[in-house]
């Protein structure tokens, strides 16, 4: 069964954030808050947490994995970025956007797209997601919170644990989450190109 910590939105409480990092590092996999909807994470080596969020989800081989980073600082060493792709992350992080990369050689190939070599990143505009990577000190494997036969995200924490209690280490509630996971944009070309609208604007990626 997992636990479940009522991490405050605003002011997230230590104890709880550094309760939840310890399960991270021991492999686990947790629910957790988001700018845009809840998501699942987990450490970024952990395979066997890897594919319980795959099958958690029902992921295809070929899911693009997202990396939550703290900052901008993160990206350069988990992905090539070019010189407009950069000017893009510094105007929309954070923020409820997911960044499709040329993936790195510090990125696990198991999180890596198996054709295309990329990687997604994202840095969240959320209190409680910053304190915990914060605490963890590197980026949290993440993908979002839609179960298989739903087109939407879970948005209460107490849903989450009911549908998940036996399948995740932790939920993190902080609070009701939103309807629309992130958007996604392709930077990985020469031009950005909108795979997903969601959470935030598109179209300030357009022309």
């Amino acid at each position: 069964m997992s636990q479940y910590f009522e991490i405050h939105p605003v002011t997230p409480q230590v104890r709880l954030v550094k309760r939840t990092v310890e399960i991270i590092r021991a492999g686990g996999v947790i629910a957790y808050p988001t700018d845009s909807s809840y998501a699942l994470g987990c450490g970024i080596g952990e395979k066997q947490a890897v594919d319980r969020i795959r099958q958690i989800r029902r992921l295809r081989e070929d899911h693009n994995f997202t990396l939550a980073c703290r900052d901008l600082s993160d990206i350069g060493t988990y992905a090539r970025v070019e010189n407009y792709a950069y000017r893009l992350l510094k105007s929309h992080t954070p923020g409820p956007y997911t960044f499709i990369l040329k993936a790195t050689s510090k990125v696990p190939r198991l999180l890596q797209h198996p054709k295309k070599k990329t990687i997604g990143i994202r840095v969240p505009d959320h209190p409680t997601t910053q304190a915990i990577l914060e605490e963890l000190g590197e980026p949290l494997m993440t993908v979002s919170l839609i179960m298989p036969d739903d087109d939407m995200p879970i948005t209460d924490p107490v849903d989450i644990r009911a549908a998940l209690e036996h399948q995740v280490d932790a939920v993190i509630d902080g609070g009701p989450g939103g309807l629309e996971p992130s958007t996604v944009v392709d930077l990985s070309g020469e031009a950005p190109r909108v795979l997903r609208e969601g959470a935030g604007d598109p179209s300030v990626f357009e022309g």
